[in-house]
């Protein structure tokens, strides 16, 4: 529902000073966006704030000039978060990497994202003005233990990955996620800290940013006509994601984690939406190994609704998603 979101029915923010951690992300800039359009001040952290090419479509954004200040800040260095979230009335944490390939799990995804995490929760804890947290967590740190998926399971926010099963499986990114966001519940819960999680499926629609990024990566490839994973995701739209934070920020009952997820399919389905979608384009109907389809599974939206989430459909999001690579430049039809 863009016209509700990006028609201001939020909260107004006027006044109000809020941080987002690693702000030229996918989810994080329409984080901003958002923010920024509800009338609040907005600290942004990134790792390299004069880098025109990572920040540019952030100083663009209506608001921007007057509401919106860059900040250096590195997840691995203790206190680098201090001086930023004091004086904040929330703290959006979207900063991790998001990376399926990689040579050093540690080093590249598990540190950053628990190590990080608890960096940014230190300095929450030190700044007496933060009234709320919002972790921008994934259906990652929720989907992955030993229960049996099958189209009649319904996974909801009760549900927790186990760590020793993504290290088994080698799930480096699952396992960060599912680490971090453990991590950050004993500390907020030690510390008296008000969190709220939002675990999202893969996320697609509009890019802010001007690059490809893991989660519409996926995409890209069923449009380039590359044969399709066997593999079940559920999916969101970016711009559901952004406002669930909000969302979870300004309603006072909100507490836990909240699961997003528009729809649970299979790639195949995936590339069959497309084809409907872009008839001309030659999107492969084959499948990348000859086993039996991965199951699809449901995932609860009674929470998700419950703190006002009107999910926009995985149609809408694909074409917003595809359209986007197209005024990007990514692609060329």
């Amino acid at each position: 529902m863009t016209s509700q979101q990006e028609g201001g029915w939020m909260m107004s923010g006027e006044g109000k000073v809020v941080c987002v951690t690693g702000a030229n992300g996918f989810i994080a800039s329409w984080i901003v966006k958002f923010l920024l359009q509800c009338g609040y001040t907005v600290r942004a952290t990134v790792r390299h704030p004069s880098n025109s090419e990572k920040v540019d479509h952030l100083v663009k954004l209506d608001g921007a000039k007057e509401r919106l200040q860059l900040f250096k800040a590195d997840l691995l260095e203790e206190g680098s978060f201090d001086s930023v979230v004091e004086g904040c009335d929330g703290v959006f944490h979207t900063a991790s990497p998001v990376r399926f390939v990689v040579n050093d799990p540690q080093a590249e995804l598990i540190d950053p994202a628990l190590k990080g995490t608890l960096n940014v929760l230190q300095s929450c804890a030190k700044s007496p003005s933060v009234k709320r947290v919002i972790l921008t967590s994934s259906i990652s740190a929720v989907v992955f233990d030993t229960r049996p998926k099958n189209p009649g399971v319904i996974v909801d926010e009760t549900w927790f990955s186990n760590p020793d099963l993504c290290r088994e499986s080698k799930l480096w990114y699952t396992l960060s996620k599912t680490l971090a966001e453990a991590a950050a519940w004993k500390f907020v819960n030690e510390n008296s800290i008000d969190m709220v999680a939002i675990n999202p499926t893969m996320v697609a629609g509009p890019l802010l940013q001007p690059e490809l990024n893991g989660s519409v990566e996926p995409i890209l490839n069923l449009i380039s006509g590359i044969p399709f994973p066997n593999k079940a995701y559920g999916w969101c739209n970016v711009k559901d994601v952004a406002n669930a934070h909000i969302l979870a920020y300004e309603t006072a009952s909100a507490s836990g984690r909240y699961c997003l997820a528009e729809r649970v399919v299979h790639y195949s389905e995936l590339a069959m939406i497309l084809r409907d979608l872009y008839p001309t384009l030659q999107i492969s109907d084959k499948c990348e190994d000859d086993g039996p389809y991965m199951p699809t599974y449901q995932i609860s939206k009674e929470k998700a609704k419950s703190l006002g989430i009107e999910f926009t459909s995985l149609e809408v999001t694909l074409k917003e998603t595809v359209e986007s690579f197209r005024e990007k430049k990514i692609v060329n039809f």
